[in-house]
């Protein structure tokens, strides 16, 4: 079965509605989903869905209320997000970053008590898309060990970047060890192996076994540089914001736990530094630079993939498509009716 962004969307909302999801929480959640497979991050979209799903079974996600905001000031806030989706718990904070951004320059959003948000670069993006340059950071379940010792304690800790512009999509998602967890996981359900350099299992030995990865642990990327920017991910994403640190850190893999993870959400309006002008013109002179050398600008792959998914849709895999399915028999809903 293949979807398109508009059918994923509704099929998301009706599933999270029939659910009990608040109809506001639930269309955040499936804008997040259908953003992360329009970029081709199906283990953070569409893949990562029936994982919610068995949260709000498992009475780990929350459908009642809303955020509370504990602390705050011109610049800053901290967000309880009482366990709601976690793409709703960023949204929110990701705007409120926004407007204090544009009210003082830089607003800092830290979240804790919120659950797996999807695909971190769509909450960057929406800092970009209003003029400010938005960076975004969370730590994860843990997965890689220290630097010199075998037992996983720090998470993958994402990082994403997304740098506003007129023409251009300057945009950077990653995670800080060579693969995402998510991708281990997809991995597994398609019964694929993985690429050497990715993981190793709980021995320690190299594997492309992507189950063994799990149990394992994944290698950060850039090996010493990898390691510590996922390890300061791990305090400004814990410790600062109230969040789980380290082994505390659980359920972003799996919902069988209350999730502990932490988020910190910056948005930096440039208007309120050199000016909206200057900052433009800059930064198009560096991209012409990079252009004439025939450099790639971070962002582009996915501008390629959401022409392409937009035009094309995605397919279901076959383990995907009947997992998905029992969750739309179960809710009385026609799965084949949303398909493309």
């Amino acid at each position: 079965m293949k979807l398109n962004a508009k059918n994923e969307r509704k099929l998301v909302t009706e599933i999270l509605m029939k659910l009990g999801t608040q109809e506001n929480q639930a269309d955040i959640v499936a804008q997040a989903t259908v953003d992360a497979d329009l970029k081709g991050f199906t283990s953070h979209g569409i893949g990562r869905f029936s994982q919610y799903i068995k949260g709000l079974e498992n009475g780990n996600i929350n459908l009642k209320g809303d955020i509370d905001i504990e602390k705050e000031t011109e610049a800053m806030a901290l967000i309880n997000g009482n366990s709601l989706f976690g793409q709703y718990v960023a949204r929110k904070a990701m705007d409120l970053a926004i407007e204090k951004a544009k009210k003082v320059g830089i607003g800092a959003v830290g979240t804790h008590n919120g659950n797996h948000f999807g695909v971190t670069g769509y909450y960057s993006d929406l800092a970009s898309r209003e003029g400010c340059v938005g960076i975004v950071i969370a730590n994860t379940e843990p997965a890689i060990a220290p630097f010199g010792g075998k037992k996983p304690m720090i998470g993958t800790n994402p990082i994403a970047i997304g740098v506003p512009n007129d023409d251009t999509y300057i945009a950077l998602d990653m995670a800080t060890s060579v693969a995402a967890r998510g991708k281990l996981l997809e991995a597994k359900r398609k019964g694929k192996e993985i690429p050497e350099g990715l993981a190793l299992d709980k021995d320690g030995k190299s594997t492309t076994d992507p189950a063994a990865g799990i149990e394992g642990s994944l290698l950060p990327f850039g090996g010493f540089k990898g390691y510590g920017l996922a390890f300061l991910i791990e305090i400004l994403t814990g410790p600062l914001v109230g969040a789980g640190v380290g082994s505390e850190v659980t359920g972003t893999a799996s919902y069988d736990e209350d999730c502990t993870k932490g988020d910190l959400f910056i948005a930096i309006d440039p208007a309120k530094f050199v000016g909206e002008k200057q900052f433009n013109d800059e930064t198009d002179k560096f991209l012409d630079e990079v252009r004439e050398d025939n450099g790639v600008i971070p962002g582009s792959l996915e501008v390629e993939r959401v022409k392409n998914n937009l035009a094309n849709g995605w397919e279901l895999d076959p383990v995907l498509f009947d997992t998905l399915k029992d969750i739309c028999d179960g809710l009385d809903i026609d799965i084949e009716s949303y398909s493309a």
